[in-house]
């Protein structure tokens, strides 16, 4: 049974840092692709960004480009999104995504019914 926990969320003043984390089990950490999502209150889940099981190759929304990095560690199956320069309408509900099934990955990776296997969110509120 595959399962994603995030983890890292919290309340940072704009400008700010954090690190979010996702554990994930179930399988092994280098098989699927993987992505963040984020839901603000009110609208739609959209993605923020991915990297490719295959060679590690990663894609960001142009809103966060330059700011957030993400990575992931296969020997400890855990996907992470540096989030720097943090702003205010970065807050949202964040989601830790994995298994792309839809390709060309480049493609539909943003699309949330992309992705077969969801973890439950950690919020991120950014003041100014």
């Amino acid at each position: 049974q595959v399962q994603l926990v995030e983890s890292g969320g919290g309340s940072v003043q704009a400008g700010g840092s954090l690190r979010l984390s996702c554990a994930a089990s179930g399988y092994a950490g280098y098989a699927y692709s993987m992505g963040w999502f984020r839901q603000a209150p009110g609208k739609e889940r959209e993605g923020v960004a991915v990297i490719t099981a295959r060679d590690s190759s990663t894609v960001y929304a142009d809103s966060v480009k330059g700011r957030f990095t993400i990575s992931r560690d296969n020997a400890k199956n855990t996907l992470y999104l540096q989030m720097n320069s943090l702003k205010p309408e970065d807050t949202a509900m964040y989601y830790c995504a994995a298994h792309l099934t839809v390709g060309p990955w480049s493609v539909t990776w943003y699309r949330r019914q992309s992705w077969k296997y969801w973890g439950q969110g950690t919020q991120v509120t950014v003041s100014s």
